[in-house]
């Protein structure tokens, strides 16, 4: 750690962290607004007609669910506008020539991300306590779980903005592929409660493994293992850290 540059992460990291601040109602009133929304669409709604799901009440069912739709969408956007702004203002080749290693770029815009993320879902599960009695079985769990997923989520986040070469291409696969998968990924209900073969399909969305074991460390119960659900957390991470490492060492879309 000590060959960190930490005065030039710091630096990057309070300039991201002070970009939320002057943006507070769309980074943190919106998503509370949406969740408050859900809670009266799906809670009062739907929970009026089915009470329990696995032994929880309908109504906090859903909690782990809004909390990880949050944070997967917050977590890429969060990333991936960080690093798409200086690329689109062409200010992304003073980053490049800084006196600060690619390893450090990436450690001061994902822990800036991810700090955003984990501090969203907090306020999203505080505002949950208001409509519904929430427990939480396994803490240490319930933690590990946020700060993997927006790590590794902010990873995917930084990825995408590299990648995309227009603000159309940076929100195609937020809005195109992640939303629907967590909207199919047991947010709102378990795949046990699906017939047969779309519980089996239903395994095959990555997201089923991200809503079951964070639900899991609130209520003891989740449509997969909970070893499941932390490997596919750990092996995203890997994947994202990897495809970080390929584009740096080759300068894909980062440098003419």
């Amino acid at each position: 750690m000590s060959g960190l540059n930490l005065p030039g992460i710091w630096a990057i990291y309070r300039t991201e962290m002070a970009r939320t601040r002057r943006t507070v109602w769309q980074s943190v009133a919106t998503p509370v607004i949406t969740t408050v929304l859900y809670f009266i669409v799906f809670g009062g709604a739907i929970g009026s007609r089915m009470h329990q799901v696995g032994g929880v009440d309908y109504g906090a069912f859903i909690v782990p669910g809004l909390i990880m739709l949050t944070l997967l969408t917050q977590g890429i956007s969060n990333a991936s506008v960080a690093i798409y702004f200086p690329k689109f203002t062409r200010t992304i080749f003073e980053l490049l020539s800084a006196p600060i290693s690619s390893t450090e770029a990436v450690l001061a815009y994902i822990g800036a991300a991810a700090t955003k993320s984990v501090l969203i879902g907090l306020i999203i599960l505080a505002t949950a306590t208001l409509f519904v009695p929430v427990r939480i079985m396994h803490p240490g769990w319930m933690v590990a779980f946020l700060v993997l997923t927006a790590v590794s989520f902010g990873l995917f986040g930084f990825v995408i903005g590299i990648w995309a070469e227009s603000f159309e291409q940076l929100a195609i696969i937020p809005s195109l592929v992640v939303t629907p998968l967590t909207f199919l990924g047991g947010a709102f209900y378990s795949i046990d409660m699906l017939p047969q073969p779309w519980r089996t399909v239903s395994l095959f969305n990555p997201v089923v493994y991200l809503v079951s074991g964070f639900r899991w460390s609130f209520y003891g119960v989740g449509d997969v293992g909970v070893a499941a659900s932390l490997g596919f957390v750990v092996a995203f991470m890997v994947l994202c850290l990897a495809l970080l490492w390929w584009i740096f060492r080759t300068g894909y879309r980062l440098k003419p």
